[in-house]
């Protein structure tokens, strides 16, 4: 599979990608609670090893690939951009995220998190990138959240510790930033999927290690290989790929759609959750899901019309 620079990619197929990327993030949070059942490996350990194992195997990626120079050569400024935006953004992303669910638990820490992320979004875009969702899209984001709340609050509840709910919204706000500046940069095309990976996963293992070491970075388990094997599995599919998939296509789909799109993430993680780790589906799961995955086809949807309609009305070359 490849993955052109910039925003060279068909709307479909960058659709494909953010599925493929939200779904496997899904997948993420059934390997670690494997893990933690298992081992005495932290959160943010786990999160370390992901960073740091996404770039080892994207590493020889980089170097075997044939080099192709670009069209134009991404301006210093803007690569520098590129790397420090995202990697700072995913490592907020994600550290502040473990803090929130040990704060104020999984579910309070989730919804605020992923809840309030499509919001920031929506709101960033239209307020930096002049995007307009329009009525549609406005419609979708709204169906998306309730499916979310539902979704997620329809389980177990957790506390409300106000200083968690504020870590989740900072967890949100690096997710927002992450998706903002891979638009605002993919618009003008430039930069590089799989390299903007690797340097973000480089940013993230050094801004987790300090943490990730005070935590204890060896596990304690008489499991073994399974760990090792599970670690790995996080590392190369919802680290690796899923993140490559997801800086390719969030470049050229609108930044609301992204949004929506890794809303896919709870709902896999959800289906997981029945056919793997044996929990009972409930209402909430099945109604949160449903809602869920007709917003994302909405979504979906609209941006493929929206697409065909700009180049049915783009000026052809005589």
């Amino acid at each position: 599979m490849s993955f052109p620079a910039g925003s060279a990619l068909p709307v479909g197929r960058s659709l494909l990608y953010l599925v493929v990327a939200g779904v496997a993030w899904g997948t993420a949070g059934a390997a670690a609670s494997l893990v933690f059942r298992v081992s005495d490996l932290g959160p943010l350990a786990l999160s370390f090893w992901r960073c740091a194992g996404g770039l080892v195997l994207l590493a020889p990626v980089l170097a075997l690939r044939p080099r192709r120079a670009p069209r134009e050569p991404e301006p210093r400024r803007r690569r520098l951009i590129r790397i420090l935006g995202t990697g700072i953004g995913l490592t907020v992303f994600q550290s502040a995220y473990f803090a929130a669910v040990e704060v104020t638990g999984l579910a309070v820490g989730t919804v605020v998190t992923l809840g309030a992320g499509p919001v920031l979004i929506a709101v960033g875009a239209r307020l930096l990138l002049g995007e307009r969702p329009g009525r549609g899209g406005a419609a979708a984001v709204t169906g998306a959240l309730t499916g979310l709340l539902v979704l997620v609050l329809g389980g177990e509840g957790g506390d409300v510790v106000p200083a968690g709910v504020l870590l989740a919204l900072l967890s949100a706000a690096g997710y927002a930033a992450i998706t903002l500046l891979t638009r605002w940069l993919g618009r003008d095309g430039g930069g590089d999927a799989p390299a903007t990976s690797a340097w973000a996963f480089g940013i993230g293992a050094v801004g987790l290690l300090p943490m990730a070491a005070a935590e204890g970075l060896v596990p304690h388990t008489a499991e073994t290989g399974q760990v090792l094997g599970l670690v790995v599995y996080v590392a190369a599919v919802p680290t690796a790929l899923a993140y490559a998939l997801y800086f390719a296509g969030a470049a050229a789909v609108r930044s609301a759609t992204v949004s929506v799109i890794m809303l896919l993430e709870p709902v896999s993680a959800a289906v997981i959750a029945v056919t793997v780790l044996g929990e009972r589906p409930t209402t909430a799961t099945v109604l949160g899901t449903l809602l869920l995955l007709t917003a994302v086809a909405g979504l979906a949807l609209a941006e493929t019309r929206g697409a065909a309609s700009a180049r049915r009305e783009a000026p052809t070359a005589v």
